[in-house]
């Protein structure tokens, strides 16, 4: 169990079920336990796993703020996107989320930037994104691929 963590990102999902959420997402996508902390009544008050040097918080929905899509008509306000580590297999990962039970809602397919994604839902309708880099592209690449325009900040 990490007792201290290192400066970074991680973020916080609410589940109605949170403990059928955790294992879940064990199964589905490969997360990784790192802890659970239970209640005296053996409820789930908070949760963490990991995938690689990320970390993901798993709990319960614990205000009118902090809801689960199941109970928001499906609605997301935010999405996780996951990278696999160069040279995993995204059709796999994404065969063994889909017979866990994840609605597949984008196939994977490489994205003109050079990675290969795809999109699921889990059992309670938050959205994650997967993806692998399959080929290194530069900005200038990408850019006239996409017909975008790649700066570090924005103009003022």
């Amino acid at each position: 169990m990490a007792e201290h963590r290192a400066k970074g990102l991680s973020s916080a999902i609410c589940y109605r079920d949170s403990k059928a959420a955790f294992r879940w997402l064990e199964a589905a996508f490969g997360f990784e336990p790192l802890f659970v902390l239970l209640d005296a009544d053996g409820n789930l008050a908070h949760s963490e796993m990991e995938y690689g040097n990320s970390t993901i918080m798993i709990g319960n929905e614990w205000s009118d703020d902090h809801r689960s899509p199941a109970n928001l008509g499906g609605k997301n306000t935010q999405t996780v996107h996951v990278q696999l580590a160069r040279g995993e297999d995204i059709d796999a990962h994404c065969e063994a989320a889909r017979a866990a039970g994840a609605e597949i809602i984008a196939e994977p397919e490489t994205q003109f930037y050079g990675d290969r994604s795809y999109r699921a839902k889990d059992p309670e309708g938050h959205i994650w994104t997967f993806g692998v880099t399959v080929e290194e592209k530069s900005a200038d690449q990408w850019d006239a691929e996409g017909g975008f325009t790649t700066k570090t900040r924005l103009d003022d």
